[in-house]
């Protein structure tokens, strides 16, 4: 007997009856699945593939910044191994900065363990050797002698130096030796066939790998020529590549160098590209520059403290470099230590002195004002050590990772521009000087790159034809055109408005003539405001917030009514402290249209561009495509079609407290495509995937971004189509994403187009629209140059061969004029495409919708559905930027998850904007 048939106590256990008999004819029915519905196996979707090349176009002859590479070694394999660090005593190794140089050392202290093997590090716990190591798991000691040891007991003096018998003892202790345990553990191995197998269009998880340990041995090679490293950029301390733009921050020109696939085999990506450093040089200079002040007694200390934090600097005399954990809560004069005297009676009591008195008495250092200002502390909280202010100076190519003004912005545009030639100068100059050539590990690999730009074939898709009022046709010419002695195609009529001033410097009655007479060229019916209410001067200087509600309050006294619009006069141009509270009282609590101006520089063209604004947001329309008129547009116009512009915005660098915000924008009134609304809400910061665009909560209702987002009521987007469509529901729904890398395309394709699927089954289960997925990319590294001319490419430029992927579909298209710099185009990918356009099909759409942004008389250099969706995520951050201006603070509203960072809730829209433009 089996023992599985005795019970607990070894003896034989009863068993059940037989089961029933069951009859020929039935078949059998799980437990389970009599009582839930059976659940569909869900298949993974994943990026198509290419299915053809485009045709159609003027051709044209480009070359761009790719550089062939050749691989000829495809049989070898890379090995990685996971590396961990150890101090003597076993604590694990904190923090980075120390790896390259303790790798160094095992690669020159154990050649011979190493079986002479070269090996690419990526400078945290990943090593990558061609071929294995001669054992899987190896273990090294190795000493580095010039650690820096920022530790120093409270009883030392600030710097570790000095005359006395106790600082010589110490004078050691920065430079003494240190001692690091080394383990080495092998993790996978990747074979080189899998990089030949993508570039047939087999793509693996190995070719991902593959291609990073390339890429990884770029940074490396990078790294041992003394260089910054900024993902795939690198930067050189060349005084060269500085420019300054103002706040004690430079502009550090650099190089990004990438491995990409492409049809035509393995190419290295190299492009020019800009980071923001910290002016090196005497700490005090950067403070001043930084706070744009005259001298370090106006300073900010508590702000100073906050952008010093973490910052290196090198000390005098002793040229060592540390790192700066804060300020002294004293000035010098004032802050005191504890020194051990060191007497030769015997005596080693401590006594307490001040910095000052120190560095000028024991050390003879001559303080020339450091006496009342803070000292910089390179110690820990518990152990500080102090160094005056004056002795301490920035180390160069330190990041700057702070939002730029308005001012450093605009700077560093100016600055950093380089015109086609220039770049292609610069970038041949780039390749040579790294010297990839010599670098080991490509060359065990077989790698060898060519010096020429590669060279492909581009094609000039025609200008699409606009249609003006009064039926007047007009075709664009370099992608621009104008509205002089032409009217709108759609003017509205503006019978009800006010207009509100905030200080601003100007003749109000004068500038409202000018612009009811320019509304009237462009076939709008402006009628005189109701009133020019001035602000009042008591008032200018309270917060924006009361100036706002201040104004309201004197709006409602004069006006007769609610107006259908207001023009509203601010006194500067960026960053105007009125615009968030502005915005958010008249789109959220009354629903009123407005526009805001800085009313420096005014003529009829400035007034036109208002007009343009004002014209959209009240639902006219300035131009239209011709195709859209006929309507003629390839498949688009042959059955409803629903477009999307999907993004996310982000807080600036640095606020991490700051919500990100999701914004969907949809067409409406098809056959139309230049007509749009908006939905926006807040999520997670920095979190770029849309993590709620449908929640189902009953049957009736949900709560998310496509039917309700944040504050609009009950599957509008969808439903508004339906009903500005001549309640026709969209066969076609094509999807334009931002803002998105490769690695995040599966999500895209597998849980936001789930989500908008599900939102279009809420709505009616036998619904079945057709999908196609656009993901749209502008930052990337690469430009295309016109064979024999210095000028940018012609708008309407598209590349869909030689350097697009081996398999997917993509392709390049510059829609725009570049006017300064050089050209960047938009990289699109299409994901997914039930509906079955053609290449040349589905590039004139892109390229049409270039051409249908209300507020510009030029093409755009990416489709308008995905700029609307930036505006309004941005018009709406606003709400949230004015109330709390505070650099250290956390958001306001309920936690979105346990423990996670609060995620404030945006205001509903008020029903008269929130199926507007407001945010053109």
């Amino acid at each position: 007997m089996d023992s599985s048939e005795l019970d607990g106590n070894g003896t034989e256990a009863s068993l059940p009856p037989p089961p029933p008999v069951v009859p020929p004819d039935v078949v059998p029915v799980k437990a389970e699945d009599a009582l839930a519905e059976p659940v569909k196996k869900k298949v993974s979707r994943l990026p198509i593939a290419r299915r053809g090349l485009g045709s159609k176009g003027m051709k044209i002859a480009l070359q761009t910044n790719h550089f062939k590479v050749n691989v000829t070694n495809n049989d070898g394999n890379f090995f990685h191994y996971s590396v961990a660090f150890a101090y003597e005593d076993g604590r694990p190794v904190e923090g980075k900065g120390f790896g390259r140089r303790i790798m160094d050392r095992v690669h020159e202290t154990y050649a011979s363990e190493l079986n002479g093997k070269d090996f690419a590090y990526d400078g945290e716990k990943s090593l990558f050797t061609i071929g294995a190591l001669p054992s899987n798991k190896l273990e090294f000691e190795v000493v580095l002698e010039d650690v820096v040891s920022n530790r120093n007991n409270g009883n030392c003096s600030p710097d570790g130096h000095g005359d006395n018998e106790s600082d010589k003892k110490r004078m050691r202790r920065p430079y003494r030796a240190k001692k690091f345990k080394v383990e080495i553990s092998y993790a996978a191995k990747i074979p080189m066939q899998a990089i030949a197998n993508a570039l047939r269009g087999q793509e693996s998880e190995n070719f991902q790998e593959a291609i990073r340990v390339l890429d990884i041995i770029l940074r490396q090679h990078a790294a041992k020529q003394g260089c910054l490293l900024v993902r795939q950029s690198f930067f050189h301390n060349d005084p060269r590549n500085f420019a300054e733009v103002g706040g004690g921050v430079l502009g550090c020109r650099g190089f990004h160098s990438s491995f990409r696939t492409t049809q035509s085999g393995l190419s290295l990506n190299i492009d020019v590209t800009t980071t923001m450093t910290i002016q090196p040089g005497p700490v005090v200079d950067f403070l001043i520059a930084n706070q744009n002040v005259r001298d370090p007694f106006q300073l900010d200390w508590a702000k100073a403290k906050r952008t010093l934090k973490n910052l290196r600097i090198k000390v005098s005399p002793s040229n060592q470099e540390y790192k700066i954990t804060g300020l002294s809560e004293l000035p010098c004069r004032d802050q005191t230590f504890s020194l051990k005297k060191g007497g030769r009676d015997g005596d080693d009591g401590t006594e307490e002195v001040t910095v000052y008195d120190y560095f000028v008495n024991a050390r003879r250092i001559d303080l020339r004002y450091s006496a009342e200002l803070p000292c910089i502390n390179v110690g820990k909280p518990k152990r500080p050590t102090y160094f005056p202010i004056e002795l301490c100076e920035l180390v160069s190519l330190q990041r700057y990772t702070k939002a730029l003004s308005t001012l450093q912005r605009a700077s560093l545009v100016e600055k950093s521009r380089q015109k086609p030639p220039e770049r292609m100068r610069v970038l041949s100059d780039a390749l040579k000087t790294s010297n990839y050539g010599s670098e080991p590990m490509l060359q065990n690999c077989g790698i060898s790159i060519s010096t020429g730009f590669t060279q492909v074939d581009g094609r000039v898709l025609p200008s699409p034809r606009l249609k003006l009022g009064n039926g007047e046709d007009l075709n664009p010419r370099n992608g621009r055109w104008n509205f002089s002695n032409k009217s709108f195609v759609q003017p509205i009529k503006i019978e009800r408005w006010a207009v509100v001033n905030f200080s601003a410097r100007c003749d109000v009655r004068a500038l409202v003539r000018d612009m009811i007479r320019v509304a009237g060229t462009k076939g709008i019916s402006m009628e005189d405001p109701f009133d020019v209410i001035e602000e009042s001067h008591q008032f200018r200087r309270s917060p924006p917030m009361v100036r706002v509600e201040k104004m309201f309050e004197s709006m409602q006294s004069k006006l007769p009514g609610v107006p259908q619009f207001l023009l509203c006069l601010i006194p500067e141009r960026k960053n105007c402290e009125i615009y968030g509270p502005w915005k958010k009282k008249n789109l959220t609590e009354y629903g009123i249209a407005s526009q805001c101006m800085c009313p420096l520089r005014v003529n009829d063209q400035f007034l036109t561009n208002v007009l343009m604004k004002i014209n959209a947001k009240l639902g006219g329309l300035n131009t239209l495509l011709g195709v859209e008129h006929s309507p003629a547009l390839p498949v688009v116009s042959k059955a409803p079609t629903l477009i999307l512009g999907m993004d996310v915005s982000h807080g600036s660098p640095g606020q991490s407290d700051i919500p990100s915000i999701a914004a969907v924008v949809s067409s409406r009134q098809w056959p139309l495509i230049s007509k749009y609304r908006a939905c926006v809400r807040t999520q997670s910061a920095k979190v770029e995937m849309i993590d709620n665009l449908f929640k189902k909560v009953s049957d009736k209702d949900d709560d998310g971004i496509i039917s309700l987002i944040g504050f609009i009521n009950c599957r509008e987007l969808l439903l508004d189509f339906y009903v500005t469509s001549a309640k026709r529901k969209p066969d076609n729904i094509i999807i334009f994403r931002d803002g998105v890398s490769e690695s995040q395309f599966n999500q895209v394709l597998n849980k936001e187009l789930d989500q908008i699927i599900e939102a279009c089954k809420f709505l009616d289960e036998k619904w079945e629209p057709k999908f196609v997925v656009i993901v749209a990319q502008k930052n990337h590294h690469t430009r295309f140059f016109q064979s024999g001319s210095p000028d940018n490419v012609p708008p309407g430029t598209v590349v869909d061969n030689k350097i697009c992927h081996p398999r997917n579909y993509d392709f390049y298209l510059c829609a725009h004029a570049g006017m300064i710099g050089t050209s960047r185009p938009t990289h699109y990918h299409v994901l997914h495409d039930e509906v079955g356009f053609s290449a040349d099909e589905l590039q004139e759409l892109v390229h049409s919708l270039s051409y249908v942004y209300q507020r510009s008389t030029t093409s755009i250099s990416v489709v308008a559905p995905i700029c609307y969706a930036h505006l309004a995520a941005t018009q709406v951050g606003h709400f949230l930027k004015f109330e709390d201006k505070s650099e250290t603070s956390s958001s306001h509203g309920g936690l979105s998850a346990a423990g996670a960072v609060p995620v404030p809730q945006l205001p509903k829209l008020q029903d008269g904007v929130s199926d507007s433009m407001f945010f053109c």
